[in-house]
C-alpha cells in the first residue's frame, strides 16, 4: 500500500489542514514504510514520531487508507507537542507511557486532539461530496 495514490492523496489533503488547526510552522518529515514483518504482527507498530529529526514514519502495508491517516493525524500532533519544547528533557525508552506522567499526558493529547481533528477533518470532507 506504500505506492497507493489515493493514501498519498489523501495525506496531501488532511495535512494542510491538520498544520492549520495544530498550528505548528517547523517543518515534519514524512515517511511512508511498508515492512513484512511489522504487517504480520497483529501487535505491530502503526507510526511513530522522532523528535530528534521531527519525523514521523508511517507504517502502511495492510492497513486501510483511513487507519494510516488517523495515526498521521496523532503523530502531528507529538510534532506540535515537540514545536512547543514538550519533548525536551524526555526519555522515549520503553513503557513511557506508563512511567512517566508528563509522557503519558502527552499520549492522551495525542489520542483525544488526532482522533477528534482527523474526525472533523473527515465530517468536513463528507460534507463536499
Amino acid at each position: 500500500m506504500n505506492n497507493d495514490p489515493t493514501l498519498k492523496e489523501l495525506i496531501r489533503e488532511f495535512f494542510p489542514y491538520a498544520k492549520e488547526k495544530l498550528g505548528f510552522s517547523k517543518p515534519v518529515k514524512l515517511f511512508l514504510r511498508t515492512d513484512k514483518e511489522n504487517a504480520e504482527n497483529p501487535l505491530g507498530r502503526t507510526a511513530f514520531y522522532d523528535p530528534t529529526n521531527s519525523s514521523i514514519t508511517l507504517y502502511t502495508l495492510d492497513r486501510h487508507p483511513k487507519d494510516v491517516l488517523k495515526s498521521l493525524s496523532h503523530e502531528l500532533v507529538h510534532h506540535c507537542q515537540n514545536c512547543r519544547g514538550e519533548f525536551d528533557d524526555c526519555s522515549m525508552k520503553e513503557g513511557y507511557a506508563q512511567e512517566d506522567n508528563h509522557l503519558r499526558e502527552m499520549e492522551k493529547e495525542a489520542y483525544l486532539e488526532g482522533c477528534m481533528m482527523f474526525r472533523d477533518w473527515e465530517d468536513m470532507r463528507r460534507g463536499r461530496e
